[in-house]
Parts: structure tokens; sequence; C-alpha cells
């Protein structure tokens, strides 16, 4: 209980920092926030990015689709 209450305090933003930033992302960070409107397009490919990679990560971790005999993972496999 304790350790959740330090940690909400610690991720969310001081009242300082929240007045410094726009209404989108305000209360969730440090710091001042984008300050122009080409570092929300880089935020945005930058998500748009990660989540892509995170999708084809899964994807290809619990499917991975190999079913070739003389694949390389199964001459790894077979020592």
């Amino acid at each position: 209980m304790l350790s959740t209450i330090l940690l909400a305090q610690i991720v969310s933003a001081c009242p300082r920092c929240t007045k410094q930033q726009s209404k989108i992302i305000q209360g969730l960070t440090h710091g001042t926030g984008p300050q122009s409107n080409w570092d929300w397009v880089i935020i945005a490919f930058i998500t748009a990015l990660t989540l892509l990679t995170f999708i084809f990560s899964l994807k290809y971790l619990l499917k991975p689709g190999e079913t070739s005999a003389d694949h390389i993972k199964l001459s790894i496999l077979s020592f």
C-alpha cells in the first residue's frame, strides 16, 4: 500500500510542471513537454513505431512460422 502511494507521487508531475504543460499531457510527466507541432509529430511517429515493434515481436514470438527442415534453428536445436 505504501509503495503504491510513493510510486504515484514519483510518477505524477509536480504542480509547477503541471502549469507548464499542454492539456494533453498535463500532470503526467515532469518538464515542459512538447514546445512545437514538430515535437508532436515526432512523438506520434515514435509511438507508432514502438507499437508496431511490440506487435511484431509478439507475433513472431508466439507463432514464428519456420517449418522447413533445413532452417537454421533446427541445426542449433539438434545438439
